[in-house]
């Protein structure tokens, strides 16, 4: 690595590093993240966009970190798994407020494997996948009394101590990326963007402006 002054070798801050794959560059912000964040370090901004092109984006939580790409979990009749369904195409930004810095994802989405979604779901806790079960994701509630008296009827279905099963809708979107973009806030708005960028399977670096 050639950094002198603490810059890297594009005359970024050395937090930037010389990282060819930016998978490696994400695994070591997260981990300053997850020593400085006070609540959810995974959480980001998802983004997704319906068959007529309109935008929608909610936090949901990282679930899931590999070369292959970045993994949350969700109900797939919900209004992101059907936005997702009809456009495989997803956003995700992730800001750290402690650290001021933030990155940013774009990149086509897959369903996770069975075994995956299957391994993930037994390590929930009881009663998020009792929340599992009760909850039709995204469809009008007409009064919250009759979704906490479900939640009752499936903890007495599924006692707490037994297996509670992965219902089939249940399952985890991995967003394969083929842009990944690191930004470092820096007094007056000179602010530091390295972005990555998936060409025939190699990734390119390039500098942008703030």
């Amino acid at each position: 690595m050639n950094q002198k002054n603490g810059k890297n070798s594009l005359g970024l801050d050395s937090c930037f590093e010389d990282q060819e794959n930016p998978i490696n560059l994400f695994k070591k912000w997260f981990d300053k993240a997850k020593e400085s964040e006070i609540n959810d370090p995974n959480a980001l901004a998802l983004a997704t966009s319906d068959k007529s092109g309109q935008p929608s984006v909610r936090m949901v939580l990282l679930k899931g970190l590999s070369d292959k790409g970045f993994v949350f979990y969700t109900n797939f009749e919900s209004k992101k798994s059907d936005d997702l369904k009809k456009n495989k195409k997803a956003s995700m930004c992730f800001h750290w407020k402690s650290l001021r810095r933030q990155v940013r994802i774009l990149g086509s989405v897959e369903q996770v494997s069975d075994k995956d979604a299957d391994e993930y779901y037994k390590s929930r806790p009881y009663k998020n996948k009792i929340g599992a079960w009760a909850s039709s994701q995204s469809r009008v509630l007409d009064k919250r009394e009759n979704f906490l008296k479900t939640i009752e009827e499936f903890k007495n279905k599924f006692p707490e101590g037994n297996n509670v099963p992965r219902p089939s809708y249940w399952s985890g979107w991995r967003v394969i990326p083929n842009e990944i973009e690191f930004w470092l806030d820096v007094e007056g708005r000179v602010h530091e963007r390295l972005n990555y960028k998936n060409k025939n399977g190699k990734w390119l670096r390039e500098l942008l402006f703030p």
